[in-house]
């Protein structure tokens, strides 16, 4: 008997460590475990926000088109309200399973930003029904249709910790014409004025 009292706290020391080692291991594959699930979820989140962006966007470029056609927007590809009909009504009808999939993984600030935006979007195609010939107020509406994009992007952006992005306003400038001094642009100002 005591011999196995001189080796209990040799005993005792190795059925610590064997429970300690359990506990950690099992810890560390309970916290791999939690980060892959996040990842997976981060992973499809970002896919629906992508979709339902891709989605809207075929219903802004369509209106666009329509616009160039009623002359408040300069689209170089015009499209009638009669050839536009069945595309919108594609466009429309494919970015549905998009926003359901968005109302469920979406969080609360991207899920209000994207209502925002295709509400917007609406107003759009609503103004080109009536048939309407304003390039000031389709501007307006333009505007506000960057500005819903914009506040989208940012959402989503936060939402998945992404860092700052683009902010898609791309400045298009036709090249200027040759300068008088030689016909070369002044290397100052980058050939734009």
């Amino acid at each position: 008997m005591s011999t196995f009292i001189q080796q209990l706290p040799a005993l005792l020391g190795v059925v610590i460590g064997a429970l300690g080692s359990y506990l950690v291991v099992m810890r560390g594959e309970q916290l791999r475990f939690r980060q892959e699930r996040a990842t997976r979820w981060e992973e499809r989140r970002l896919a629906v926000y992508a979709d339902w962006a891709r989605a809207l966007k075929q219903s802004v470029t369509l209106t666009y088109r329509v616009a160039s056609h009623l002359g408040n927007d300069p689209h170089p590809h015009p499209l009638s309200p009669e050839e536009a009909a069945p595309l919108m009504a594609e466009a429309t009808v494919a970015r549905d399973p998009s926003g359901e999939a968005l109302l469920l993984l979406g969080s609360p600030e991207v899920v209000d930003k994207a209502r925002a935006w295709v509400v917007t979007v609406m107003a759009m195609e609503e103004f080109l029904r009536a048939g309407s010939r304003d390039p000031q107020a389709w501007q307006a509406l333009l505007e506000r249709q960057r500005a819903g994009r914009d506040a989208y992007y940012v959402a989503v952006r936060e939402d998945l910790a992404l860092p700052p992005g683009h902010s898609a306003r791309w400045q298009l400038q036709a090249p200027s014409p040759p300068r008088a001094h030689g016909g070369r642009p002044d290397p100052g100002d980058g050939g734009q004025r």
